[in-house]
């Protein structure tokens, strides 16, 4: 799946779903619907890293975890809500949101410094992440990934 057709089909989720969803809720008539159908199926999807990506970069990361994690640390949504919570914090970066405003409102890890994971190797994370992280150039965002900690909007700053 290219990039273009997959930003289409997250596009395409995020409109289905009625484009806005309140906090830590599925969008309106979402649950178990086709928009979180899509947007599961979008973050399972793997990136595949540049050849010519450097062994280390710099990231930062908007984390939304569920109940069904191995390790939810309290979250109560299910796997679809928190893809369209990631699919929802990636529209409004899309639009021009600051990303520290988007990571404080949004990321499960409040961390004090906007999700900042700093300089890291593809050895250094889940598989997934890794390579969605590896394929992005500098300042790039990527589309919801799916990891064991739960989905995912990363920025390589590096």
């Amino acid at each position: 799946m290219t990039s273009r057709s997959l930003a289409l089909l997250v596009g395409l989720a995020f409109l289905g779903c009625g484009g806005t969803q309140t906090k830590g809720t599925s969008a309106k008539g979402a649950s178990g619907s086709d928009a979180e159908k899509d947007c599961l199926a979008a973050a399972a999807s793997h990136a595949e890293p540049k050849s010519d990506a450097p062994s280390h970069i710099t990231v930062s990361q908007i984390v939304v975890r569920h109940a069904e994690l191995a390790h939810p640390d309290g979250a109560t949504r299910t796997k679809g809500q928190a893809c369209l919570r990631a699919l929802e914090a990636l529209t409004k970066l899309k639009d021009g949101a600051p990303w520290a405003d988007i990571a404080r409102e949004y990321s499960d890890s409040q961390s004090p410094n906007a999700g900042s994971l700093g300089n890291v190797t593809k050895e250094d994370m889940d598989p997934s992440f890794a390579a969605a992280a590896f394929a992005l150039d500098v300042n790039e965002i990527s589309y919801v990934v799916e990891s064991y900690r739960g989905f995912h909007v990363i920025m390589r700053t590096d």
